[in-house]
């Protein structure tokens, strides 16, 4: 099952939520600043490549106010501390059990189609592309 971690007044979490519903994925949607939990925090940090270099975001305000550094935190603080400002995480966060994708990109996001939907769409992109090309060249 995909899980959807969103606030509901992000643009980018809107566009992930119907690229889900446009292509019949189920989802679990679990808003970041009402019902995040510690598992959840879990989960999505063992699926990260840095961990919480990954998922927090920087360039937010809060971050810039709260002047914090989790490079030196301990793991309980980092948790007490998303728990307080959950607003400290990027957003959108797609995941199922081998994937994520933080943020939205409409490419990155085809991973989570099954094999053979991810095949039939790239064989139309590619059709699409040589119907054009033969165009051109009439």
């Amino acid at each position: 099952m995909i899980k959807l971690f969103i606030t509901s007044s992000c643009a980018s979490c809107r566009k992930a939520r119907r690229w889900l519903q446009e292509n019949g994925l189920p989802f679990n949607e679990i808003n970041i600043k009402t019902s995040l939990t510690k598992q959840d925090l879990i989960d999505i940090l063992t699926h990260t490549d840095k961990g919480t270099e990954d998922i927090i975001s920087t360039h937010c305000e809060l971050y810039k106010q709260l002047n914090l550094d989790f490079t030196t935190m301990k793991f309980s603080e980092f948790i007490k501390t998303i728990e307080t400002y959950p607003l400290l995480i990027k957003r959108p966060i797609i995941m199922d059990e081998s994937n994520i994708q933080i943020g939205f990109n409409e490419e990155d996001i085809r991973v989570f189609l099954p094999q053979e939907l991810r095949t039939i769409q790239r064989l139309e992109i590619l059709e699409e592309r040589w119907f054009k090309e033969v165009s051109n060249s009439l």
